[in-house]
């Protein structure tokens, strides 16, 4: 790096620190990105007080390349803007060239899922555990409600808070729907599958009466969310798979996906998921995509 730009580096570095407080490593970060920076800068033969919108973008751009995510894209890009803005507070160059440069946008994570035969195969090892000769009557119970909670939240998707709290008074029409209070105190109708339904009937005849569905002793009177939680790895142990692969949560979205590679329209998910705004349930719309090339692929004329 040439003098010139070691010095502006230097004051920008002085500046973060004594009038922002920013911290060592802080200051190290920036210096890194900075430095990284200006070399680029250096091989196009441009500098710091000449460099325009092009030469900026064309320097992330190079960053994209070189596989760093955009995440790191956008730190990199904020240090600049700040660099920038200081050398047009020094009156170093006339022009921020960064004023409308936009942050690189980062790819949206699609949520992790099961297959169709990794679900199958969690429920294979729920019924195997009712099924081991010499339970106890209390572990037989336990392994009933862990088979339940399986089938009802692969069932309809509920979230793990709204399944541990289910209420008993909350199963309506011999068990063909759940009402579900759901964020905000919302509530919202589910239908339940035969099986589902069966399940849930069976296991509800062995309870003591009561107010919830899955009673324990806690605070709240119903089972913990972390103990569902850890039972369900269990499961998945006991079927095989990675257990790092499972959580309540993963088989709400399996759920979700399921129904949505079947055919299931995306307004119906949205409201058998209890989410407020199709926007939220759009994060499932790369599934539809899917769909939709593999119909015009198999049935338009001009693909045969």
């Amino acid at each position: 790096m040439s003098d010139p730009h070691e010095r502006h580096l230097d004051l920008f570095l002085d500046m973060m620190s004594a009038e922002r407080g920013a911290a060592q490593n802080t200051l190290d970060a920036y210096q890194r990105d900075l430095q990284q920076y200006v070399a680029h800068l250096s091989e196009k033969r441009t500098s710091l007080l000449t460099v325009d919108r092009n030469g900026v973008q064309a320097y992330l751009m190079q960053l994209e390349r070189q596989g760093f995510a955009a995440t790191t894209q956008a730190r990199h890009l904020s240090a600049i803007k700040q660099f920038h803005r200081f050398l047009v507070a020094e009156n170093l160059r006339k022009d921020d060239p960064t004023a409308i440069v936009p942050a690189p946008k980062a790819g949206q994570r699609l949520p992790k899922t099961l297959s169709i035969d990794e679900v199958d195969r969690l429920f294979d090892a729920a019924e195997a555990a009712m099924a081991q000769p010499d339970l106890s009557p209390k572990a037989q119970l336990k392994a009933e409600r862990n088979y339940v909670l399986l089938e009802l939240l692969y069932g309809t998707g509920m979230r793990v808070s709204e399944l541990v709290a289910l209420l008993r008074s909350a199963i309506v029409k011999e068990a063909a729907m759940l009402v579900v209070r759901g964020k905000g105190d919302k509530e919202r109708m589910v239908p339940l599958n035969d099986r589902a339904k069966d399940a849930l009937l069976n296991y509800l005849k062995k309870l003591p009466p009561g107010r919830f569905a899955f009673p324990a002793n806690t605070k709240e009177g119903h089972l913990a969310r972390q103990v569902f939680a850890r039972e369900l790895k269990q499961i998945a142990i006991d079927a095989g798979i990675d257990p790092t692969k499972i959580s309540p949560h993963i088989l709400r979205h399996a759920f979700a996906s399921h129904l949505l590679e079947r055919g299931a329209d995306l307004r119906v998910v949205q409201v058998l998921l209890g989410h407020a705004d199709i926007s939220t349930t759009q994060i499932y719309t790369h599934i539809l995509d899917e769909r939709l090339t593999q119909l015009v692929e198999k049935h338009h004329p001009l693909a045969q």
